[in-house]
Protein backbone atom coordinates (compact mmCIF):
# COMPACT_ATOMS: atom_id res chain seq x y z
CA UNK A 1 0.00 0.00 0.00
CA UNK A 2 1.37 3.37 -1.00
CA UNK A 3 1.87 6.11 1.58
CA UNK A 4 -1.00 8.22 0.22
CA UNK A 5 -3.45 5.31 0.41
CA UNK A 6 -2.15 4.42 3.88
CA UNK A 7 -2.79 8.00 5.00
CA UNK A 8 -6.48 7.73 4.10
CA UNK A 9 -6.88 4.31 5.72
CA UNK A 10 -5.27 5.61 8.92
CA UNK A 11 -7.68 8.58 8.87
CA UNK A 12 -10.57 6.14 8.36
CA UNK A 13 -9.48 4.21 11.44
CA UNK A 14 -9.12 7.33 13.56
CA UNK A 15 -12.51 8.62 12.44
CA UNK A 16 -14.13 5.24 13.10
CA UNK A 17 -12.67 5.32 16.61
CA UNK A 18 -13.98 8.84 17.22
CA UNK A 19 -17.42 7.91 15.88
CA UNK A 20 -17.67 4.89 18.21
CA UNK A 21 -16.55 7.01 21.18
CA UNK A 22 -19.08 9.71 20.27
CA UNK A 23 -21.79 7.06 19.98
CA UNK A 24 -20.95 5.73 23.44
CA UNK A 25 -21.01 9.25 24.85
CA UNK A 26 -24.35 9.94 23.18
CA UNK A 27 -25.86 6.74 24.55
CA UNK A 28 -24.66 7.26 28.11
CA UNK A 29 -23.61 10.87 28.59
CA UNK A 30 -26.72 12.46 27.14
CA UNK A 31 -29.29 10.46 29.12
CA UNK A 32 -31.85 12.82 30.55
CA UNK A 33 -31.32 15.42 27.81
CA UNK A 34 -34.24 16.39 25.57
CA UNK A 35 -34.93 13.89 22.79
CA UNK A 36 -34.32 16.40 20.00
CA UNK A 37 -30.76 17.01 21.24
CA UNK A 38 -30.02 13.30 21.63
CA UNK A 39 -31.42 12.56 18.16
CA UNK A 40 -29.34 15.34 16.62
CA UNK A 41 -26.22 13.97 18.28
CA UNK A 42 -27.04 10.43 17.08
CA UNK A 43 -27.49 11.72 13.52
CA UNK A 44 -24.01 13.21 13.75
CA UNK A 45 -22.64 9.85 14.92
CA UNK A 46 -24.38 7.96 12.10
CA UNK A 47 -23.01 10.23 9.38
CA UNK A 48 -19.59 10.27 11.01
CA UNK A 49 -19.37 6.47 11.00
CA UNK A 50 -20.62 6.11 7.43
CA UNK A 51 -18.08 8.60 6.22
CA UNK A 52 -15.27 7.03 8.26
CA UNK A 53 -16.04 3.92 6.21
CA UNK A 54 -16.11 6.04 3.05
CA UNK A 55 -12.54 7.06 3.85
CA UNK A 56 -11.59 3.39 3.48
CA UNK A 57 -12.95 3.57 -0.06
CA UNK A 58 -10.87 6.70 -0.61
CA UNK A 59 -7.75 4.78 0.41
CA UNK A 60 -8.61 2.05 -2.07
CA UNK A 61 -9.39 4.58 -4.83
CA UNK A 62 -6.16 6.49 -4.20
CA UNK A 63 -4.24 3.23 -4.54
CA UNK A 64 -6.14 2.11 -7.65
CA UNK A 65 -5.99 5.50 -9.38
CA UNK A 66 -2.32 6.20 -8.69
CA UNK A 67 -3.24 9.06 -6.38
CA UNK A 68 -5.73 10.82 -8.66
CA UNK A 69 -6.63 14.32 -7.51
CA UNK A 70 -10.33 13.44 -7.61
CA UNK A 71 -9.78 10.57 -5.15
CA UNK A 72 -7.80 12.75 -2.77
CA UNK A 73 -10.38 15.50 -3.12
CA UNK A 74 -13.10 13.00 -2.15
CA UNK A 75 -11.20 12.32 1.07
CA UNK A 76 -10.70 16.00 1.82
CA UNK A 77 -14.39 16.68 1.25
CA UNK A 78 -15.39 13.76 3.47
CA UNK A 79 -13.13 15.02 6.26
CA UNK A 80 -14.44 18.58 5.98
CA UNK A 81 -18.01 17.29 5.79
CA UNK A 82 -17.53 15.20 8.93
CA UNK A 83 -16.16 18.23 10.74
CA UNK A 84 -18.89 20.62 9.64
CA UNK A 85 -21.90 18.26 9.58
CA UNK A 86 -21.23 15.82 12.40
CA UNK A 87 -19.22 18.34 14.38
CA UNK A 88 -22.02 20.88 14.38
CA UNK A 89 -24.52 18.20 15.42
CA UNK A 90 -22.20 17.11 18.24
CA UNK A 91 -22.00 20.69 19.48
CA UNK A 92 -25.76 21.19 19.13
CA UNK A 93 -26.55 17.89 20.85
CA UNK A 94 -24.36 18.73 23.85
CA UNK A 95 -24.97 22.48 24.22
CA UNK A 96 -28.23 23.23 22.32
CA UNK A 97 -26.26 25.94 20.49
CA UNK A 98 -25.55 26.02 16.76
CA UNK A 99 -21.80 26.56 16.25
CA UNK A 100 -22.38 28.85 13.28
CA UNK A 101 -25.33 29.32 11.01
CA UNK A 102 -25.35 26.95 8.07
CA UNK A 103 -22.58 24.66 9.34
CA UNK A 104 -24.60 21.43 9.06
CA UNK A 105 -25.97 22.16 5.58
CA UNK A 106 -22.49 23.20 4.39
CA UNK A 107 -21.09 19.97 5.79
CA UNK A 108 -23.83 17.98 4.07
CA UNK A 109 -22.96 19.59 0.76
CA UNK A 110 -19.30 18.68 1.29
CA UNK A 111 -20.26 15.06 1.97
CA UNK A 112 -22.33 14.96 -1.22
CA UNK A 113 -19.48 16.52 -3.20
CA UNK A 114 -17.16 13.86 -1.77
CA UNK A 115 -19.43 11.13 -3.12
CA UNK A 116 -19.45 12.88 -6.49
CA UNK A 117 -15.64 12.79 -6.49
CA UNK A 118 -15.77 9.05 -5.68
CA UNK A 119 -17.99 8.58 -8.74
CA UNK A 120 -15.72 10.73 -10.93
CA UNK A 121 -12.66 8.76 -9.82
CA UNK A 122 -14.34 5.41 -10.42
CA UNK A 123 -15.55 6.54 -13.84
CA UNK A 124 -11.99 7.42 -14.84
CA UNK A 125 -10.44 4.14 -13.64
CA UNK A 126 -9.08 1.89 -16.35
Amino acid sequence: MGSSAKFWVVLAGINGLIAVAAGAYGAHGLSGEPDYLVESFKTGVDYHMWHALALLAVGWLVERSDGALSARLAGMLFLAGILFFSGSLYVFGTTADIPFSGSAPAGGMMLMAGWLMVAVTAWRLR
